[in-house]
């Protein structure tokens, strides 16, 4: 392919598109990037299903000029922001199209020019920007091209991505908590393959291979020369998907070349997604498989194994199944007399819908942990409120800078009060007034948000470390605002561990128990007849919310 020097309309359309195609083949590596161990590892989903808004725009202005193209882009990118990191990308992809689109085309200069508007918009986006994160990835890429000397489109987006990833590889060292769980920053993973898709379309070089975004700082100094992994894609004839239940990983000590091409022999009759890094007898191993004790067995008769790492991929099925039954599952709002102030809630599960309405919301939006609702979803809903004037509850923290953002675009006065989960959202309402002015009502909700001391209840999706003691995917953990505040084997168990650190008899009155989906009937009595033995002075209250993934929510009050 020749080398294009300079990019038109076409081109960007080609560049976003092979964005968007790469971030899907890698949504998944990159969510399991996420270092806290509850089911929201969501980063890879949400930028993905940012950039399919980006191309579903692009489709109504094909064969239009720059101009044209770049303000689908802004649009598109602006209105299908998911998450925090959908809207972290789409102001780094609005700054791009901004400048593309005054440009015409794109040359050496105009990139440069577009990086460092890139640059601003990502800062501009976080109120307290955080290093080691896709801040950190975007800013070095500017750094790069800006210090180049040399205006040539090829060499630019070359420097460019080559920045990105050396900065992706050092957010450990910038972020702790990276290092701790041996990863790299999810987001910053996100970005780097939009690098790789200046670099497809500039100079023709392939997009990286799917699961492999990159490799992580662990993967790079293990690899051989050359740095290229061995990878086996697709299925095993002898085995379909649906067998393979479970994900095994671990680094394999192994003195040499031949003894691991035994080694994948033995993992190819067991399982399928093989991939085998590594050299100099350090290899990092990963398969699907059925066979769990087959898969570590292999490794112990050629080397020594260890950091194994095995994930049920049931379970994270069971988890998409949720979201997208969710997704599917058409809603209808009771109709409600018109108020000057109507209240939009965000929130998952009939139940939790049912209190929300009792408590005055006119609008839902279905959303939470695992699914994040895009600024338009939250648009339209303040469009059909029905309020002069709307308040935003978007009770996940995920969520609230979409609510921001979508704010900023309505046409009728809109304030966020930034609850970051259920309880805050029930409590923020006990202040709402519907006859009241927007301001005073998200002043009020907001300070009776933070008086409730929330707490919730869940299964670890992966092992980490933590102030209550190790963590194993698949215990449940017990969640405070401050973070892991207990472990147990059981629901009952890290409720019983997690209300123990919240309830104190001489502050609180009332301990509210929303129910979610998989919570036992026994594991609930077990739970007040705690409360009731060791915390006789605070009340119990109990609401069925259906909510899924998190089997109980809590608001102490």
């Amino acid at each position: 392919m020749q080398t294009l020097d300079r990019l038109a309309a076409g081109d960007l359309v080609a560049m976003v598109t092979a964005y968007r195609d790469a971030l899907r083949a890698h949504q998944e590596t990159i969510n399991r990037l996420n270092v806290y161990p509850v089911p929201d590892g969501d980063t890879g989903t949400n930028m993905a299903l940012t950039l399919e808004s980006v191309v579903a725009d692009l489709a109504e202005h094909a064969g239009g000029d720059m101009a044209a193209v770049a303000n689908a882009v802004s649009h598109g990118s602006l209105m299908g922001a998911r998450g925090n990191s959908g809207v972290i990308l789409s102001q780094i992809l609005r700054g791009l199209a901004t400048t593309f689109g005054a440009a015409g085309s794109i040359d050496g200069p105009v990139l440069r020019e577009g990086l460092s508007a890139a640059r601003q918009g990502a800062y501009k986006a976080v109120q307290h920007p955080v290093e080691g994160t896709i801040l950190s990835v975007v800013a070095a890429a500017d750094d790069a091209v800006r210090e180049a000397g040399t205006d040539d489109l090829s060499e630019l987006v070359d420097r460019a991505r080559s920045a990105a990833y050396a900065a992706l590889e050092r957010t450990p060292q910038q972020l702790p908590v990276l290092a701790k769980a041996g990863v790299v920053d999810s987001g910053g993973s996100g970005l780097v393959l939009l690098f790789d898709a200046m670099c497809h379309v500039v100079d023709g070089r392939p997009l990286p291979t799917a699961g492999l975004p990159g490799p992580s700082v662990e993967e790079r100094a293990i690899m051989g020369p050359g740095g290229e992994p061995t990878v086996k894609h697709g299925p095993d004839e002898k085995h379909s998907p649906a067998e393979l239940r479970y994900e095994v990983m671990y680094l394999l000590e192994a003195p040499d070349d031949a003894t691991i091409d035994s080694f994948r022999n033995v993992w190819a009759g067991i399982g399928d997604s093989i991939v085998v890094v590594g050299g100099d007898g350090l290899y990092n191993c990963h398969v699907h498989t059925a066979d769990i004790g087959a898969a570590i067995e292999a490794a112990l008769d050629v080397g020594r194994p260890r950091q194994i790492r095995v994930t049920d991929l049931w379970e994270e099925v069971e988890e998409e199944r949720w979201v997208r039954e969710a997704a599917a599952r058409a809603h209808a709002d009771p109709p409600v007399e018109p108020v000057h102030c109507a209240v939009v809630a965000v929130c998952t599960g009939e139940g939790i819908r049912r209190i929300f309405h009792s408590l005055g919301v006119t609008t839902t939006v279905t959303g939470g942990q695992t699914m994040n609702p895009s600024t338009a979803d939250l648009l339209d809903a303040i469009t059909a409120a029905p309020g002069e004037q709307v308040v935003i509850l978007p009770n996940n923290k995920n969520i609230v800078p979409v609510a921001e953002a979508a704010a900023a675009q309505a046409s009728k006065p809109v304030r966020v009060v930034a609850t970051r989960g259920i309880p805050e959202g029930f409590a923020a309402l006990l202040e709402y007034d519907p006859e009241g002015q927007v301001d005073a009502n998200a002043e009020l909700m907001t300070a009776s948000a933070s008086r409730v001391v929330a707490g919730e209840v869940t299964r670890a999706v992966r092992d980490t470390d933590s102030e209550a003691g190790p963590v194993r995917a698949g215990d449940f953990i017990g969640l405070s605002r401050q973070g892991i505040e207990a472990v147990g084997a059981t629901a009952s168990e890290a409720a019983i561990g997690l209300l123990d650190r919240l309830v104190d008899d001489d502050h609180h009155e009332i301990a509210t128990l929303i129910v979610g989906e998989g919570a036992a009937a026994a594991d609930t009595r077990r739970i007040t007849e705690w409360l009731a033995e060791h915390r006789p002075e605070v009340a119990a209250e109990i609401h069925q919310g259906g909510q899924p993934l998190y089997p109980y929510l809590f608001s102490v009050e």
